[in-house]
């Protein structure tokens, strides 16, 4: 934290505000909210309590970008993290200062290609969409700039390997972000089909193999970004017009699958953050899915059809956050295989970070294309515990049951719409199912679209009669009075 001495607003930029000056030693394929808000932050604080001592230089990884924006600023801005800390509301801000500058490759290609050159860089960091870590055969190494990621990144490779005669020690250290499951592979993969395509020589490819490390990472921060209502008190507060402030939650983590000599090189740990090097991404990854995604899914149609809009509220709610607690810790938890005082520390910090006090988090943007969700967060525990028990979990379950309840559309009690955004395939089926009027013929039917589940759900023992039970149960009792019965 930080105060002015006086109360005059300013343009922020290094002529009226401290900017550090540090060897350039990142490069950052993207300059969105989420890095500026996750990765520069994190790097931020590596300056400020480790000897890091590195800067990062932002490049456009698209033609359209913010670049100018940010060097109209000296690439200077402030993070403003909110949420819940132990129970009690947390809202800082802090001026981030790590990035020296943004480059557009599109039109400055020669800067972009001279990054290679400097014998300083050692990270390279993205995040550039799910659809950034693709392969396009179109592009050419003689391309100015190619124009995927990982073509742009392979060009910036061959560079810095003929600029330094194929120095291992000159090799680098990648960190994708995007959200891919493993995806440093998925990136690896392209860079590799690149290699070939342009056919760059196996000397370049032993090289990048052996001195250059791609590690599949799971970052975790919500991060709504530009704080459109609140930004004339946040700049009175700073004293500087600050045109690129990013708000996000105060919880963050990284878990990078590298071994600890990567570690010490980026010594995030030290800095007393929560980035973890670990063998294995994988069962973070199904944590993650698991006790984050997983109990959001199944508590937004139960609450929004108990007449609770927006996700704090149904953690606060008497009721809906004994379902929660039911379904986090009593279910989810338990198809895990991660030691048990983990597991109940992240869980306790999702119900935390669900119940932040600065976040009007609307269950009804949860509720978009809920059945491919369910299929992917929740469907996997409902069979492990079925597994590992011999019983049906029954709040994920009746979860299920909710969905198809809100996916039956017409209006809540209070006279709100109820208007289900899913695969129009998916909306269809459950309307015409619902004008049965038969509650059977819509659990069989909903269990047995294969094109949702790549299964038939109702071989899976108990389940359409437990389903069937709790369809009729919310339609006899409504919704809230139903989840008490099973609670």
């Amino acid at each position: 934290m930080f105060q002015q001495d006086n109360t005059i607003m300013k343009p922020l930029n290094r002529q009226f505000a401290p900017k550090s000056v540090m060897p350039e030693k990142v490069i950052q394929f993207g300059e969105g909210n989420f890095l500026r808000a996750f990765v520069d932050w994190i790097i931020w604080n590596m300056d400020q309590k480790t000897d890091f001592n590195g800067s990062v230089v932002v490049v456009q990884p698209i033609e359209k970008g913010m670049v100018e924006m940010l060097n109209g600023q000296d690439c200077l801005y402030h993070v403003n993290l909110q949420g819940r800390e132990n129970g009690k509301p947390v809202n800082t801000l802090e001026r981030i200062d790590v990035i020296s500058r943004a480059l557009n490759p599109y039109t400055q290609n020669a800067a972009f290609m001279a990054l290679a050159d400097q014998p300083e860089i050692r990270f390279v960091i993205s995040n550039t969409t799910e659809a950034g870590i693709a392969f396009d055969p179109a592009c050419k190494l003689e391309d100015a700039p190619a124009s995927s990621y990982p073509g742009k990144l392979v060009q910036l490779l061959y560079r810095r390997y003929q600029t330094f005669n194929g120095d291992p020690a000159k090799g680098l250290i990648i960190f994708p972000c995007e959200l891919i499951f493993l995806n440093g592979h998925v990136l690896k993969d392209c860079i590799e089909k690149y290699i070939d395509l342009w056919n760059l020589g196996s000397d370049f490819k032993k090289w990048f193999e052996e001195s250059c490390g791609v590690y599949a990472t799971l970052v975790d921060r919500i991060v709504p970004g530009f704080p459109r209502n609140e930004i004339a008190q946040i700049q009175e507060k700073i004293c500087y017009r600050d045109n690129l402030v990013v708000q996000a939650e105060n919880f963050h983590l990284w878990v990078i699958e590298a071994p600890r000599e990567v570690a010490r090189e980026f010594p995030a740990d030290k800095a007393g953050l929560h980035v973890l090097f670990v063998p294995s991404e994988e069962p973070y990854h199904k944590r993650k899915v698991t006790l984050l995604n997983g109990p959001h899914t199944v508590l937004s149609p139960v609450a929004f059809l108990s007449g609770v809009n927006i996700v704090r509220d149904a953690c606060q709610h008497e009721v809906i956050s004994q379902y929660i607690h039911k379904v986090q810790f009593d279910e989810l938890m338990q198809t895990l295989d991660l030691p048990m005082e983990e597991l109940e520390k992240f869980a306790t910090d999702v119900l935390e970070r669900f119940d932040n006090p600065y976040v009007d988090h609307q269950v009804t943007s949860i509720m978009l294309n809920s059945f491919p969700k369910y299929q992917t967060r929740d469907l996997p525990g409902l069979k492990t515990y079925l597994q590992r028990k011999g019983d049906l979990p029954k709040g994920l379950v009746f979860g299920l049951a909710a969905i198809i309840t809100y996916y039956k559309g017409g209006k809540r009690a209070d006279g709100t719409e109820i208007v289900p955004n899913d695969d129009p395939k998916i909306v269809s089926l459950l309307k015409g199912l619902w004008a049965t009027g038969n509650t059977q013929m819509v659990t069989v039917g909903v269990l047995g679209a294969e094109f949702i589940w790549q299964e038939d759900l109702n071989k899976i023992p108990g389940l359409a009669d437990l389903v069937r039970q709790y369809l009729d149960l919310i339609q006899h009792l409504g919704m809230l009075e139903a989840v008490k019965s099973i609670l």
